[in-house]
């Protein structure tokens, strides 16, 4: 708490409200195998400050029921082939949404006609059983963060808003570092720092 309030208050007024953020150093790992690389999603206690925006793979009835539950963008069998054969389109999409879920039964075709878009973005969808409701996996995602490390041990995720309460900054701040927690056999000894700061404000250590 005591690095996130300063932190904000070194940060200068913006013409736009700032995201506070959290920065995890890593040592000891090694990143070349992929056992020890980290790419979860977090759902924060507090959210975001804001809805994070959420597509879905969907046909028939889960599709309906995912429109109304508010997904921004449900995407059937005829969408998902009509992305593949317009690169810049799908490109252009997948940039635009969070994070994705998709019907089990689609998800072979989503992999294999949209995966090399959606892979390297860290942004392959979550399965979701067929039939299944999507709205509370649609609710869980709007206040959630992906986490991924790829070559250097080190992540970064937003934890709210810089107008939050300053608790609910460092409750969400500690969820994400439940993942180093879980992930590794001794947190301890591979948390080399934390650092927090605003969107173009100053770093403040933390550990």
């Amino acid at each position: 708490m005591k690095a996130i309030r300063e932190a904000i208050s070194k940060s200068k007024d913006r013409k736009f409200t700032e995201t506070v953020e959290i920065a995890v150093n890593l040592k000891g790992v090694d990143m070349k195998r992929p056992e020890n690389r980290i790419d979860t999603i977090v759902q924060l206690p507090h959210g975001l400050g804001k809805s994070r925006k959420v597509g879905i793979f969907a046909k028939g009835e889960t599709a309906v029921k995912a429109k109304n539950a508010g997904a921004d963008v449900v995407l059937g069998p005829q969408e998902i082939d009509e992305l593949s054969k317009n690169k810049r389109a799908a490109k252009k999409l997948v940039k635009s949404i969070d994070f994705f879920l998709a019907e089990a039964p689609l998800m072979p075709e989503v992999g294999k006609k949209l995966g090399p878009i959606l892979g390297p973005r860290g942004k392959i969808p979550q399965p979701i059983p067929p039939l299944a409701d999507p709205k509370p996996h649609i609710e869980r995602l709007r206040n959630s963060v992906k986490i991924r490390t790829r070559d250097k041990p080190i992540f970064h995720a937003s934890i709210g808003l810089k107008t939050m309460d300053v608790n609910k900054l460092a409750e969400n701040a500690l969820e994400i570092l439940k993942v180093v927690e879980n992930k590794y056999e001794n947190p301890n000894f591979v948390l080399k720092s934390v650092y927090v700061k605003t969107t173009m404000g100053p770093a403040v250590k933390v550990i």
